[in-house]
């Protein structure tokens, strides 16, 4: 029956994005950047199946349901917060683009997380002077690079800028002096994607530059690794890969919902990234509108013995 195959058809994109070719236009990784919204294929089967009055046809409809259900469900019931035991460092990352960004108001919302270390990206070059006059008392340290900012309540050395093949440096790499040790603490922002016509989801620059900074990451000594970002992407995207090998993400727990962050008004994916090495997340939570066209992300980490 044509519910039947709809639905089956529908289980399997969602359990099985992998199996979609990437050509042309990179299809696989857009459905795997869009994955969580396939769901409302379901509502559709429901509604298809109660027009045919078809009880077969509502039973083959729940199984995309609790596939669905499965894959992103405990992000509905998960909540904010830390975690049980306890958390040794709180890191946040934001994008802090878009015309509706003020500077001093971003900085004082930055301040009243109470994160140890904070990643902001996509700083405009006029504000830069604005969010280190603001934010120096909590956090005397900092390093900055073109459009990226590293900020931390612990001292920073071996401060460099990272070529990852683009027109200009997608990251910088601070060492932190924490209480649980040195932790190399990486800002980043991967180049932009876009979906056109002619090329489809333009994500080679990004898919690229994460290749390198994988490289990069499997060569750094430190045994502990914080990851603070906007990977323009999701982790479901097969372009990001070689990032999520060997780094545990921390976007689990992402507060009530889905976790998404871009656009910051009505978020429909989630682009911004905590990743760890040498660490467990005990909380992760997606914040409130900043006023960027990005909302912020806060993970709370314990050291791994």
């Amino acid at each position: 029956m044509p519910i039947a195959l709809a639905a089956l058809l529908l289980t399997a994109l969602l359990a099985f994005p992998g199996v979609l070719p990437d050509t042309p236009g990179h299809l696989g990784s857009l459905v795997e950047t869009a994955l969580p919204w396939f769901g409302l294929g379901i509502p559709l089967l429901l509604a298809w199946a109660a027009v045919r009055r078809s009880l077969k046809g509502v039973v083959f409809a729940l199984v995309p349901a609790v596939t669905w259900a499965v894959l992103f469900g405990p992000g509905l019931v998960s909540f904010a917060g830390p975690g049980p035991g306890r958390t040794d460092l709180q890191v946040l990352t934001l994008n802090v683009g878009g015309d509706r960004t003020d500077p001093p108001d971003v900085a004082r919302d930055v301040l009243a997380t109470g994160a140890d270390v904070v990643a902001l990206e996509k700083v405009p070059n006029q504000a830069l002077k604005t969010y280190e006059r603001e934010l120096h008392g909590a956090y005397p340290h900092h390093a900055t690079g073109d459009t990226l900012g590293l900020w931390s309540r612990y001292p920073l050395r071996e401060v460099e800028k990272l070529d990852l093949g683009g027109a200009w440096p997608h990251a910088i790499r601070a060492v932190a002096r924490t209480p649980v040790g040195d932790t190399a603490v990486y800002a980043v922002r991967l180049p932009s994607v876009r979906v056109t016509f002619d090329k489809g989801f333009a994500v080679a620059r990004r898919d690229a530059s994460a290749a390198r900074l994988r490289e990069r990451i499997a060569r750094d000594p430190t045994r502990r690794l914080v990851l603070l970002g906007d990977l323009n992407g999701t982790l479901r995207d097969r372009g990001l890969a070689p990032l999520t090998n060997g780094l545990r993400p921390a976007d689990g727990r992402a507060g009530h919902g889905l976790g998404f962050t871009w656009p910051a008004a009505f978020p429909v994916v989630r682009l911004d990234h905590v990743l760890v090495r040498g660490f467990t997340p005990t909380g992760t939570d997606v914040l409130p509108d900043l006023g960027s066209d990005h909302r912020p992300v806060l993970a709370g980490l314990r050291a791994d013995r």
